[in-house]
C-alpha cells in the first residue's frame, strides 16, 4: 500500500481543455511546495483564496519562468480536511500545457526531508478514511454521488454521505450491543463459580437472547430497505407484457420519446427483449419491450389463417415470461380490437398474458394495466377516459380477468393520439397520466419500511414485533443508502446470530412488547464525542423460559456471536469484535465493579 508519509498531488478536475483546472496537494509539504511556486509571497489565510503567480521552482524567478500569472490558491490547515493532512489547492486556467508545467513543477519541489508524487488512484480518499474523516459507507455513497444520474440517485448518495455518518455510527452501536452480549455469555464461563450475579445463568442466556433476537429484526428490516434504496441507485426494471400487436413497442417509444422498437402491423416483429434505460421524474427505469405472448390457434374470425409459432418466436416468449418474473414492475398492455361480429370494438385477451400476469402476481410483482387504442372507444366513453378515469365497461372487465390489481392502476392510453403532433390535447393519448400513474407506482415500492414481523415477512402491530422499536422515519430512510457489499455483510451478520438463537435455542420462546421492555442508556462515544443509545432488556418475571444452561455450548454461542459482531466492524473498517481489552472491558466493567 502506498505510505502515508509522503505528501501527493494529483488533477482533481477531468483531463482536457477548460477554463479552470484545480490541483490537490496533501501532506506535510504542502508549505515548502507553495514557497518553491510562489516565493516571496505569505501564505495565504486558511481557507481563504489569494491570487498568485506561480513560478519554476528549478529557475530564478523571473518573468521568462511564469507558470501561470493567475492562479487563485488556497490552504487548508490540519487536521479538519478532507484528508485530515494539511492540503494546497492550485486553482490554474485551464490548458492542457499550463496544467501539464504545474504538476511537472510540484515533482521537482522534492527534497531531502520530505518525499512528494503524484497520487495512486483513490489515495486523497484512502487518507480520509485512515485519519477517520469519512467512514467507509461515506465513501461509498461518495462514489454513489459523483455517479449520480437521476434525482433519486443524487438525494439517496447525498443523505448517505452526509456529515452525521448516521450509518456507520448505527452499525458501530449494533457492534457495541453484541460485544456487550458477548460479553455477558463469557462471563459465564470466566466466573461461572462467582456468586455475584445477579440473574441465574438460564436467566442470563434468555436475556442476551433476547436482545439478539431483537437486534436480529431490526437488521433484517434494515435489509429489506436496502434491497428499495437499490432500486433508486440500479434503476426500476420495467416489463411491458402483452399479446402482439397490443401496442408495447408504440409505448416504449413514446415513453423513451425516439424510435427504439420496431413497430409493425405484422405480429411477432419483436422476438428479443430490447431494453432501454430512461430517466422517468427522477427515477431511473430499464424499460423492457418483449415479444408479444399468443399461442397455437385456429381462425376465430371468418378467413383468418391459422397461427403457427416458430422456434425462434417460442423462444422469444420464453424470454419474455422470463424477464416479467425478473422485472419489479410489470405493464401489462392490453388493446381494443374489432368484435367478432364486426360491430364495435372489444378488449382484446390472450390466454397467454393472463396466465403470465398470474405468475407475476405470485411472486408479488407490481401489476399494471395499460388499455391502448382508446381512440376507438365509443364518444361516452372517450369523453369519460379525458377526465382520467377509465370507462366502467372496461374497468370491470380488467377486475375480472386481474382482480388483484386496482383500479388506481388501470390506464387507458392511445399510441396513436400521443403521435399526432398536430393535436391541441393537453395529454394526447392520455400518456403523461400513465407516466404519472406509473412514477407513483415506483415511490410505493421504494418507499422505506417502517415495520416488520419478527422475521422481516410483514407488517405488524409492536406486540407481534417482539418489542421491535419503531423509530422516525429519517432512520429508517437511512437504510436506503446500504450498498451491495454492506447488504451482503449484514446478511452474513443475520445468519451468525440465527446460529447463535439455534444454539441458544428455548423451548418456550418469549415475546416482548415495548410495556415489557426496560430501557437503558449506556455511554457509546462516537467519534465526535455524541452519546449513542444502546437498548439493553430485561426479561419480565411473567415470561417464562426454558433454558439449561447444561444443554448449552456457550462457547460456541459466544463465537457466533464475534462473527456477527466482526461481520458488522467490516462495513466500517473500524475495531475488530474479538479485541481481547474491549470484551474483558465488558466483563468486568458488569460484573467486578466494585472489586
Amino acid at each position: 500500500m502506498p505510505d502515508g508519509d509522503s505528501t501527493i498531488y494529483a488533477l482533481s478536475t477531468a483531463p482536457g481543455r477548460a477554463a479552470i483546472a484545480v490541483v490537490r496537494i496533501s501532506g506535510p509539504a504542502c508549505k515548502q511546495i507553495y514557497k518553491a511556486l510562489c516565493p516571496g509571497k505569505p501564505l495565504p489565510k486558511p481557507r481563504v483564496a489569494a491570487l498568485r503567480t506561480l513560478y519554476d521552482p528549478t529557475q530564478e524567478p523571473s518573468s521568462s519562468t511564469v507558470l501561470d500569472a493567475g492562479a487563485l490558491v488556497l490552504y487548508f490547515p490540519s487536521p479538519k480536511t478532507v484528508t485530515g493532512e494539511d492540503i494546497l489547492e492550485l486553482h490554474l486556467h485551464g490548458g492542457p500545457a499550463i496544467v501539464k508545467a504545474v504538476l511537472t513543477a510540484i515533482s521537482n519541489c522534492n527534497g531531502p526531508d520530505h518525499v512528494i508524487r503524484y497520487a495512486e488512484p483513490g489515495e486523497f480518499t484512502r487518507r480520509a478514511f485512515m485519519n477517520d474523516r469519512l467512514s467507509l459507507p461515506q465513501i461509498e455513497a461518495l462514489g454513489d454521488t459523483l455517479s449520480a444520474d437521476t434525482e433519486q440517485q443524487r438525494r439517496l448518495a447525498v443523505r448517505a454521505s452526509s456529515s452525521d455518518n448516521a450509518l456507520s455510527k448505527r452499525y458501530e452501536q449494533w457492534r457495541q450491543q453484541l460485544l456487550y452480549a458477548r460479553g455477558e455469555m463469557e462471563a459465564l464461563i470466566d466466573f461461572s463459580e462467582d456468586q455475584h450475579f445477579d440473574e441465574s445463568p438460564a436467566e442470563l442466556v434468555a436475556s442476551v437472547a433476547t436482545q439478539v433476537r431483537i437486534l436480529k429484526r431490526q437488521i433484517a428490516l434494515h435489509i429489506q430497505n436496502a434491497s428499495r434504496g437499490e432500486l433508486r441507485r440500479n434503476g426500476i426494471r420495467v416489463a411491458l407484457l402483452g399479446a402482439p400487436n397490443a401496442g408495447k413497442s408504440s409505448l416504449l417509444n413514446r415513453v423513451v420519446g425516439k424510435e427504439a422498437a420496431i413497430v409493425s402491423t405484422e405480429e411477432g416483429t419483436t422476438r428479443d427483449i430490447v431494453d432501454v434505460g430512461v430517466d422517468l421524474g427522477g427515477w431511473y427505469c430499464k424499460l423492457g419491450d418483449m415479444a408479444g405472448l399468443r399461442s397455437d390457434r385456429r381462425a376465430l374470425r371468418p378467413g383468418e389463417s391459422p397461427v403457427t409459432i416458430g422456434a425462434v418466436e417460442k423462444e422469444g416468449i420464453r424470454r419474455a415470461k422470463e424477464r416479467a418474473l425478473e422485472s419489479d414492475v410489470v405493464v401489462v398492455v392490453l388493446s381494443l380490437e374489432e368484435s367478432m361480429d364486426g360491430a364495435g370494438y372489444q378488449l382484446s385477451v390472450e390466454p397467454e398474458v393472463v396466465d403470465a400476469v398470474k405468475g407475476c402476481e405470485e411472486r408479488g410483482k407490481c401489476i399494471i394495466v395499460a388499455i391502448n387504442k382508446s381512440d376507438r372507444l365509443s364518444a361516452t366513453e372517450r369523453e369519460e377516459a379525458s377526465d382520467g378515469k377509465v370507462p366502467r365497461s372496461l374497468s370491470d372487465a380488467v377486475s375480472t380477468l386481474f382482480p388483484s390489481v386496482p383500479a388506481d392502476r388501470v390506464f387507458a392510453i392511445s399510441c396513436k393520439e400521443a403521435q399526432d403532433e398536430s393535436s391541441h390535447a393537453r395529454d394526447p393519448g392520455g400518456i403523461q397520466r400513465f407516466l404519472a400513474g406509473l412514477i407513483s407506482n415506483f415511490e410505493k415500492i421504494a418507499e422505506p419500511l417502517t415495520t416488520a414481523t419478527g422475521e422481516g415477512e410483514g407488517e405488524g402491530s409492536e406486540e407481534e414485533n417482539g418489542g421491535l422499536l419503531l423509530q422516525d422515519s429519517s432512520y429508517w430512510e437511512d437504510s436506503l443508502g446500504v450498498t451491495h457489499r454492506q447488504s451482503s455483510n449484514l446478511q452474513r451478520c443475520l445468519q451468525h446470530l440465527d446460529d447463535f438463537l439455534t444454539q441458544t435455542k428455548t423451548q418456550k420462546t418469549p415475546t416482548l412488547s415495548l410495556s415489557q421492555m426496560t430501557r437503558t442508556q449506556t455511554s457509546i462515544n462516537d467519534d465526535d464525542g455524541d452519546i449513542l443509545p444502546m437498548i439493553q432488556t430485561e426479561t419480565p418475571d411473567d415470561i417464562g423460559t426454558d433454558i439449561e444452561t447444561e444443554d448449552v455450548d456457550i462457547v460456541t454461542a459466544a463465537e457466533h456471536l464475534r462473527f456477527a459482531a466482526d461481520s458488522l466492524a467490516k462495513i466500517t473498517g473500524k475495531g475488530e469484535s474479538g479485541d481481547v481489552e474491549d470484551v474483558l472491558g465488558v466483563v468486568f466493567e458488569k460484573f467486578c465493579v466494585g472489586k
